[in-house]
């Protein structure tokens, strides 16, 4: 089976090949045979019923500094696709929305990947409120009563935006810290909506596992230490990948969201387990392949096209 596959996804020319989950995918459609093009978010329009973009025809290489090869841009209508890969990174915002609700007029004749109307229905830090059972006591809100009443009932927390992404603006918050005062102000400045606040985890220490299913089974972990000296243990922001196994508790987890991750289309997803509680599920533009390679795990990037292929058989 050879498909017509565009990505939407940021400017290819500033990623980082090492560890970008979208090129792996890149790289696994093209050895398939698939018929690769490429275009940014900023050119999606609609005009009438159609939805279109100026896309280019695009070759990729696992060469750093020479990973790409990119035609002339051809005006194309997306529906003439048979898949549309929703890569763009966050943050979640109403740009990012807004072309969750174009793609939606293409999907599922044009597969997009994941599911826009999931996508935008599942905001990563909203969507794993659906288990409660699964987490650490979690709050969302902005409302100073609130949160000083949570900060009382469970000591050390930590803070960050509703819709952050790569660790920024994540803040850990002592039961007596000075600073708690003013990071509410900049906080209640800064971000308009909500914010989370959820009780620390001092295992932390030890990882923030990123696990990855492929249409709501289990493909692949790695594991994200932090430096010494910082509380975040994204990989952007210095943690260190390593090699990891399931424990039992993790395997539960991932057997509990598996069913509702299938149900709504998203078929790469991300969550992150701290020692044994889950505290995400990234369905925006997960990371994580190439990691999970490197360290001698599985090809998650053949495992998403075996289930797209699937789900594109006639």
């Amino acid at each position: 089976m050879k498909l017509k596959v565009a990505v939407q996804m940021d400017p290819i020319a500033r990623i980082n090949i090492r560890g970008d989950s979208t090129f792996a995918l890149l790289l696994e459609a093209q050895k398939r045979g698939h018929q690769l093009s490429y275009y940014t978010p900023d050119k999606l329009s609609q005009r009438g019923k159609d939805i279109v973009a100026p896309v280019q025809a695009l070759a990729v290489r696992d060469e750093e500094g020479n990973h790409f090869t990119l035609g002339e841009p051809t005006r194309t209508n997306l529906a003439s696709f048979d898949v549309v890969l929703l890569r763009q990174d966050p943050p979640f915002d109403m740009a990012y929305i807004t072309s969750t609700h174009l793609l939606e007029q293409i999907h599922p004749k044009t597969l997009v990947v994941n599911d826009p109307v999931s996508v935008r229905n599942a905001p990563e830090k909203m969507f794993v409120l659906n288990f409660p059972e699964l987490m650490p006591p979690t709050l969302i809100s902005r409302d100073r009563a609130e949160i000083d009443s949570f900060r009382a009932e469970y000591g050390d927390v930590v803070m960050k935006p509703l819709h952050g992404h790569g660790g920024s603006a994540v803040f850990r918050i002592t039961r007596n810290d000075m600073n708690y005062g003013s990071l509410f102000d900049m906080f209640s400045v800064t971000f308009r909506e909500p914010w989370v606040i959820q009780r620390f985890l001092p295992e932390v220490k030890h990882g923030d596992k990123r696990i990855i299913l492929v249409d709501g089974e289990f493909a692949g972990a790695v594991n994200r230490v932090p430096a010494p000296d910082d509380l975040r243990s994204n990989m952007v922001r210095g943690g260190a990948a390593q090699s990891t196994e399931l424990s039992v508790r993790e395997r539960e987890i991932c057997e509990r969201i598996g069913p509702s991750l299938r149900e709504r289309g998203l078929i790469l997803v991300g969550i992150d387990v701290i020692d044994g509680n889950l505290t995400e599920i990234n369905v925006t533009s997960p990371t994580g392949i190439r990691a999970v390679a490197r360290l001698g795990g599985p090809d998650i990037a053949a495992r998403v096209w075996d289930r797209i292929e699937a789900k594109r058989a006639p």
